[in-house]
C-alpha cells in the first residue's frame, strides 16, 4: 500500500513525517555534529517557522494520535512470556538422627 500526503508519496517512515509536519526532521532534532552557530540557527528558523504555524505542535500531536489509533493493535500486540519453570533437585540425603 502506497501512502500519500499532499501528492507527495511517503516511501519511509521519516518521509511520511517530514511530508505531514512540512519540515525536515533535522530541523526539530538537530544533527550530530553541529556547531553552536547551527544549532542557534536551527532554533531561530524553528521558532520563524512556529511563529508562522501557531498550530503546528497541535497538529502534529494530533496526526500522532491519529496514527496510534489506526495502529494500536499491532503496536500494542502483546504476548505473555512463559516463565520458565525451575526444577529442584531433591536431597536425597539422609538425615542423622
Amino acid at each position: 500500500m502506497r501512502s500519500y500526503v499532499g501528492g507527495h508519496e511517503a516511501v519511509s517512515d521519516t518521509d511520511f513525517v517530514e511530508l505531514a509536519l512540512g519540515t525536515p526532521l533535522e530541523l526539530w532534532l538537530g544533527e550530530d555534529g553541529e556547531s553552536e552557530t547551527e544549532r542557534a540557527a536551527r532554533l531561530d528558523a524553528a521558532r520563524d517557522i512556529l511563529a508562522d504555524n501557531p498550530n503546528m505542535p497541535d497538529d502534529a500531536i494530533r496526526i500522532a494520535a491519529q496514527a496510534v489509533e489506526a495502529y494500536a493493535p499491532e503496536l500494542f500486540h502483546v504476548v505473555p512470556l512463559k516463565r520458565p519453570t525451575v526444577r529442584r533437585e531433591r536431597s536425597r540425603k539422609a538425615v542423622a538422627a
